[in-house]
């Protein structure tokens, strides 16, 4: 540990205990100065698919929730948002030839007398919540595309995966181009970096990742095989492809100011992929589909003892606030904006939404005030189906 290139002493410059790093007054300048952390972290024997681990022949991260601590001391609240500006990934070039970081790639090349290392620069140029960290390093084989947003920038698309699965990636392309068009010509929502990864990874706890510019994905939900997927596969590429795209904006661009509102993120990311996968086949075969879902898994978990309002009050471990009263009631609570002040009156909250809070950790509160001042509607009881929970009779 360093402050402003000065080394700390632990005990007279800092406290070191299980899950916490105390840095003392004494040690800053007036308060304030440039904390340096050199780390070191066993990737290989990470089980727990949290912070930095191996998966097959590649390294990368898993950050949301508290994933970053595994990797260096920070606080890691999803409201701490910082410009990640140099994030420099160096590995061995024949095991490791793709290195891959969030934002836009600054500069590569190979590391003078290094033995076959080579290096790789990555820059996001916009804040965001440690959760959304993540690098990746493999032996990986690729399909790439550009598309060419709105306003005419040019945009690279590229998926990995293991050498084997190139083939099936095709479809999980065409999702994220047609996800990328929809957003626009939905809710007026571009791109903002020239560079858009995906990488597909055998062992992930979750469907998908959102992290910003580089998506991380379970091989269940972006790999499609011409020869054996069904049209249940496919559509499932489709939607979680859009999901994890259109997090960019709800979820990234705007996110949490803690996780009890998670809500905000998922049930709102859930409902624009809903609409996008209908508006991309049939809305009413969806809705359908949405519904008989929602009774079978939501309506349950609202019926038993593990019942809980979308914004629930506390939690044990914050991996079991990922579930289907989060993110499919959440859903619906969504839909009901939507029903409430119609299409245009929705677009208009959510115009509202994006102006006051880029680059902000907000609250369920504060969707709902833009959705209520930008049509001049009273949604102050609407507040209760936050904090409620069961099932409406």
């Amino acid at each position: 540990l360093s402050v402003d290139g000065k080394t700390l002493e632990e005990g007279s410059d800092y406290v070191l205990s299980p899950g916490q790093l105390v840095i003392k007054g004494s040690a800053l300048n007036n308060g304030a100065g440039l904390l340096r952390t050199v780390v070191e972290t066993i990737p290989e024997e990470n089980t727990q698919l949290s912070g930095l681990y191996k998966s097959g022949p590649m390294y990368c991260t898993q950050c949301e929730a508290m994933g970053f601590r595994r990797i260096t001391y920070y606080p890691d609240r999803p409201d701490n948002m910082a410009v990640f500006d140099e994030i420099r990934i160096e590995a061995d070039k024949e095991s490791y030839p793709v290195l891959l970081g969030n934002g836009n790639l600054l500069e590569k090349g190979d590391i003078e007398d290094s033995d076959g290392r080579h290096y790789a620069t990555w820059s996001d140029p916009f804040p965001k919540p440690s959760y959304l960290f993540c690098i990746v390093a493999g032996s990986l084989r690729s399909i790439s595309d550009t598309y060419t947003t709105t306003s005419g920038k040019e945009v690279h698309l590229e998926i990995f995966s293991e050498k084997e699965n190139v083939n099936k990636l095709d479809y999980a392309m065409d999702s994220l181009k047609r996800s990328m068009q929809w957003d626009e010509d939905k809710f007026g929502l571009e791109y903002d970096l020239g560079i858009y990864n995906i990488v597909a990874v055998n062992d992930f706890n979750m469907g998908a990742m959102e992290n910003k510019g580089l998506n991380v994905f379970n091989t269940a939900y972006v790999l499609a095989d011409p020869a054996t997927a069904t049209d249940t596969d496919y559509a499932r590429v489709e939607g979680v492809i859009g999901h994890e795209y259109f997090h960019n904006w709800t979820g990234n661009r705007v996110t949490c100011r803690d996780w009890f509102q998670l809500t905000l993120k998922e049930g709102l990311t859930v409902f624009r992929d809903q609409e996008f996968s209908g508006d991309m086949g049939s809305n009413a075969v969806k809705r359908i589909e949405d519904v008989g879902s929602l009774r079978a898994r939501q309506f349950a978990e609202d019926a038993g003892p593990m019942s809980h309002p979308i914004r629930p009050e506390s939690y044990i471990s914050m991996d079991n606030f990922y579930t289907a009263t989060v993110y499919s009631k959440g859903a619906e609570i969504i839909r009901m904006y939507n029903t409430l002040l119609g299409e245009d009156g929705f677009r208009k909250g959510m115009d509202l939404y994006f102006e006051r809070h880029d680059g902000s950790g907000v609250t369920c509160d504060d969707f709902r005030a833009a959705m209520a001042d930008a049509n001049d509607f009273d949604l102050d009881q609407f507040g209760l189906w936050y904090t409620t929970n069961g099932t409406p009779t």
